[in-house]
């Protein structure tokens, strides 16, 4: 993208040399002679950075910085400053500048500080697309808190919305941490039971006496404790949603229960004669391979296909790296507020190290390595040392890895978003790597969909 930059100063000389070496640089140039006229351009016009004389007539530099701080404060603003005025432009800082330099000018210095303050420009552009990107989805899926772009992602939604309206059993799968019960809330959201009780079991959590307890309640009387009646999940849940996370953790006398349940709609307490009926949807979810569990002796083949009606697999994390930078923003928004810091995107090298790591806790350890990152962050940028150790040590940008198998056409998107990560995002030295035209790099990104961090 091409920058706008205002430059202040009441010296025509000044600030029409100053702008004449920065359009050679290749930015776009405002000019002004003071504070007044540069906020009509800055209200007007999208100004990505400020660099401003602090002694001027009708409105001075430091009017300029609070009013441009207040009303735009992600536009940086650097502060022109002869020797005299050294102590002001400190002061300026600490009224939110991003940084001055001494007159007579060092061009090569400003420059540095140009592109520094540009690049946590676009950062802050980036974080603030992919939170409308964000929204956007939340807009669209109904359920907000289910983010991703990716093609596994849009599949799994298609299917949620595809089997929210039945009364079907679903079976969610995927690894541990990849957000199955999100999936499960989502399916209750969206089905014709959305008012009704939506009922939460975490089954490894309890002991094979206590889950059947806790599913189908307990006369009194039925074991040493039990000194009332209970009534179990089971029927908290009538006419709703039980969600039933860990299924494979099971014992196979709570199994043979749970069949009944959903061949008959009856069960029995414990410890009671009375038969209850209920009028229930269970949905099931697993980190667990149960057909292995089935070839074991471990889990019933009845009670999996009664289950696996709808079978909804979660990709882990690994497998839709596209979608980490939509969860990072998320995430960081999220905590950013929880701990009251201004915060505003992730600098290249931290999201490629996010972008490489294989996270194998999946998306609950990328929403702590965040949170983490967040509370220990000194700046306004996450880089790589807010990061946890173990994700940064396992960043891997120095080679592509493809799993065999893959299409010609997945392995091309792999290395072109790979050498753009790689690259911070810069289009022509990207082409340059890959020995192909800019033109031809635009067309591959839009074809793969792939996104610029």
């Amino acid at each position: 993208m091409k920058f706008n930059v205002l430059i202040v100063d009441d010296e025509k000389n000044i600030r029409e040399g100053l702008g004449k070496a920065l359009e050679l640089e290749n930015y776009n140039v405002f000019l002004a002679a003071d504070g007044k006229e540069a906020l009509g351009i800055i209200n007007s016009e999208e100004v990505d950075l400020v660099i401003t004389d602090l002694k001027m007539p009708e409105m001075s530099g430091e009017e300029l910085l609070k009013k441009v701080a207040s009303a735009y404060p992600t536009v940086p603003v650097i502060i022109l400053t002869g020797h005299g005025t050294i102590e002001s432009a400190v002061n300026a800082m600490r009224d939110g500048a991003y940084d001055f330099i001494t007159k007579p000018l060092n061009l090569d210095r400003l420059s540095l500080l140009v592109k520094r303050a540009l690049a946590n420009r676009e950062l802050v552009l980036q974080h603030r697309a992919l939170q409308e990107e964000i929204d956007l989805i939340g807009e669209r899926n109904r359920y907000a808190k289910i983010i991703g772009k990716s093609s596994q992602m849009r599949r799994v939604m298609e299917v949620v919305e595809q089997v929210a309206a039945t009364k079907a059993s679903v079976l969610i799968t995927g690894d541990s941490g990849v957000g199955k019960e999100l999936i499960a809330d989502a399916i209750h959201k969206l089905s014709p039971r959305k008012d009704k009780p939506h009922i939460k079991v975490h089954c490894a959590a309890l002991s094979e006496s206590l889950l059947e307890s806790e599913l189908f309640g307990h006369e009194k009387g039925a074991f040493t404790g039990a000194v009332a009646r209970k009534r179990g999940r089971f029927e908290l849940a009538h006419t709703g949603t039980i969600f039933l996370d860990e299924i494979g953790e099971i014992s196979q006398s709570v199994q043979i229960k749970i069949l009944r349940v959903l061949q008959e709609k009856r069960f029995e307490r414990v410890g009671g004669e009375e038969t209850q009926e209920v009028d229930v949807r269970i949905i099931s979810a697993t980190n667990r391979d149960l057909k292995a569990e089935i070839e074991k002796g471990n889990f019933r083949e009845d009670l999996f296909y009664r289950l696996n009606v709808v079978n909804i697999h979660v990709p882990p994390l690994r497998e839709r790296k596209e979608d980490i930078p939509l969860l990072a923003a998320a995430f960081l928004n999220e905590f950013a507020e929880e701990n009251g810091k201004s915060i505003e995107g992730i600098d290249h090298k931290a999201n490629l190290a996010l972008y490489n790591y294989s996270w194998p806790g999946n998306i609950r350890e990328l929403r702590n390595s965040i949170e983490s990152a967040v509370v220990l962050s000194k700046g306004n940028i996450i880089t790589p040392e807010d990061l946890p150790p173990s994700v940064v040590s396992g960043e891997e940008g120095t080679y592509i890895k493809i799993d065999l198998g893959v299409s010609m056409a997945e392995a091309e998107r792999v290395i072109i978003e790979s050498t753009l990560n790689y690259c911070n995002g810069n289009k022509s030295k990207t082409a340059e790597v890959l020995g192909i035209g800019r033109k031809t790099l635009h067309r591959k990104i839009s074809e793969y969909d792939i996104n610029e961090i």
